[in-house]
């Protein structure tokens, strides 16, 4: 970050040659802070409404250390994906969170939740990705109610809890196996449904290739499809759609 290029746009608002909505554009593209083997771009907020994130996975525990160290300096908060225990012991920040069901790891975040996200899950493995979701939403200021293991083997179970579907702005649905449970919830609400496959089942799910292909070939239509365990992908799409709800509704 250049601090004199900050505060030229902050003289210029002061003085009135600048307006706040051009220094806040202005404020968008400002440079990146480089570490020489990542390149972190603390404005992301400012231009997509979502901070950079750190995906874990594949990179070296002092890698992941640096970054958040280097992000948390900057915004006092952060948000690590597909993270370890060993990974978050490393990182050594006073008020950081490990959450062990999603492999994340954060620190700061919205603290007023607002609207509502449900996220569902067809089976209990499911729920991994599903709590990737969940915690990313709420990170980010949505209010997440979650409801789990409510397949299709058992649809009684998704019966029970109808109500949620009509309190939601955004439904997350998390399926392995065949992935049919989106297209059932497709079919009985009218609210956006984000689809996410997941890795589990048996030898012929091929990874969770059979549920991404059922969940893109739903006969409901308007269902978006995150690619297989990305669960963060689909907290972030559902927050911006119950963000846009509660802007619309005020």
């Amino acid at each position: 970050m250049d601090n004199s290029k900050i505060l030229k746009i902050l003289e210029s608002v002061k003085k009135g040659n600048l307006s706040i909505e051009k220094a806040m554009d202005s404020l968008k593209h400002l440079p990146y802070e480089s570490l020489s083997f990542a390149k972190i771009d603390h404005h992301r907020h400012l231009r997509q409404g979502v901070p950079e994130v750190v995906y874990a996975s594949g990179k070296t525990e002092e890698q992941v250390k640096n970054i958040a160290r280097a992000m948390f300096k900057k915004s006092r908060s952060f948000i690590i994906t597909k993270a370890t225990e060993k990974i978050y012991k490393s990182i050594k920040i006073k008020g950081a969170v490990f959450h062990p069901a999603s492999g994340i790891i954060s620190i700061g975040g919205e603290k007023k939740k607002r609207g509502n996200i449900v996220v569902l899950t067809a089976g209990t493995l499911d729920i991994p990705t599903a709590e990737e979701s969940a915690v990313t939403a709420s990170f980010l200021g949505s209010k997440v109610t979650t409801v789990y293991d409510v397949g299709v083997a058992g649809l009684h179970r998704l019966m029970d809890n109808t109500k949620h579907l009509k309190e939601a702005h955004a439904i997350v649905v998390v399926a392995g196996m065949e992935g049919a449970l989106p297209s059932v919830v497709g079919g009985m609400t009218d609210k956006p449904i984000i689809a996410v496959p997941t890795s589990i089942g048996y030898g012929t799910s091929l990874g969770g290739l059979t549920a991404l292909f059922a969940m893109l070939n739903s006969c409901v239509p308007g269902i978006a499809v995150m690619n297989i365990d990305n669960g963060f992908g689909a907290g972030v799409l559902a927050h911006k759609i119950n963000t846009m709800s509660v802007k619309l509704k005020q």
